[in-house]
């Protein structure tokens, strides 16, 4: 078994935990950049014959996704076996249908863009909406990891007589499994259209909710808005401060900080994106056990003498 790790430099962290678990050498990723903006990738040549994992921040995709293309070409220049992508965000999915004349449809783009470089791909959680399934958008092997394993039993270990709150219908589905995982109620905020301007927002039964802790879920938090308009709604109901945990922790400009200031008692996320104040979900036992089942297939068998 020749297996080698290559952590792009903001994962270096969760590298040196997923590289232990699938007993591969540690080998992190030279990317430099020049003032005109060009990337210089630069891995260890000693690739020949081995089965290379890319553990890729794609955080910042249209910076990120050219250095992650140079870096997996140059592992099969290098003599690499097999290339896998480990991108534990993966971005770009959320644009799965034209929603206004002259769009490009950037999810199939993506997925045709990076498969023409990987063998296999493993991420947590990806935004599909129309695209139920990866297998829809990749022709190359997949593995989508959830994150509602993890997420359940930190709010079991941290949150005492937990209600978890989903702020529109479309966290549903996240939210649900979380807490059935999790053995606390649920409840998905509704919204009621008064008239063309106003907006009236519920809790489906509120008195169930009364004397528990809110746990705000939701998959993706970029803006900060969805959440924040939650956080208001449920201070309006006379809830206790809540907590609000996230798996992708996107958080563009100044959203973490008001968040806080919205009134979240603490911000939690897993670490498919490093965020040193939030993280506190470590993924890399999941995605290791997702990596063993590709690498598996791509593994030639030893022939029986």
């Amino acid at each position: 078994m020749n297996r080698i790790l290559i952590p792009f430099p903001e994962l270096e962290s969760m590298g040196l935990d997923l590289a232990a678990r699938l007993q591969a050498r540690f080998a992190p990723l030279g990317w430099r950049r020049f003032p005109d903006g060009e990337s210089l990738v630069t891995l260890d040549p000693h690739l020949k014959g081995s089965d290379v994992v890319l553990l890729a921040g794609l955080r910042s995709p249209d910076t990120a996704a050219l250095a992650l293309r140079f870096a997996a070409e140059t592992a099969r220049e290098f003599g690499a076996r097999s290339v896998g992508l480990v991108a534990p965000y993966l971005p770009y999915m959320r644009q799965d249908t034209r929603f206004h004349l002259g769009e490009a449809i950037s999810a199939p783009l993506f997925a045709r863009f990076l498969q023409q470089s990987v063998d296999w791909l493993v991420t947590v959680d990806p935004h599909l909406h129309r695209n139920p399934r990866l297998d829809g958008l990749f022709s190359i092997p997949t593995r989508h990891v959830a994150a509602a394993p993890a997420m359940a039993a930190w709010v079991q270990a941290n949150v005492p007589n937990a209600i978890l709150i989903g702020p529109d219908s479309e966290s549903a589905q996240w939210v649900g499994d979380i807490a059935a995982r999790a053995q606390v109620p649920y409840q998905v905020l509704t919204k009621i259209r008064e008239s063309d301007r106003a907006v009236r927002v519920s809790l489906p039964d509120p008195i169930a909710a009364r004397g528990r802790t809110p746990v705000v879920v939701d998959d993706i938090v970029s803006s900060g808005h969805t959440m924040i308009e939650t956080l208001k709604h449920l201070a309006a109901f006379g809830m206790a401060p809540a907590t609000c945990l996230v798996t992708h922790a996107v958080f563009s400009e100044d959203a973490y900080d008001r968040l806080l200031a919205a009134g979240a008692q603490r911000v939690v996320s897993t670490d498919t994106i490093p965020h040193p104040a939030c993280n506190a979900i470590a993924m890399a036992p999941l995605l290791a056990v997702a990596c063993e089942s590709l690498l598996a297939e791509h593994t030639p068998a030893v022939p029986v003498p």
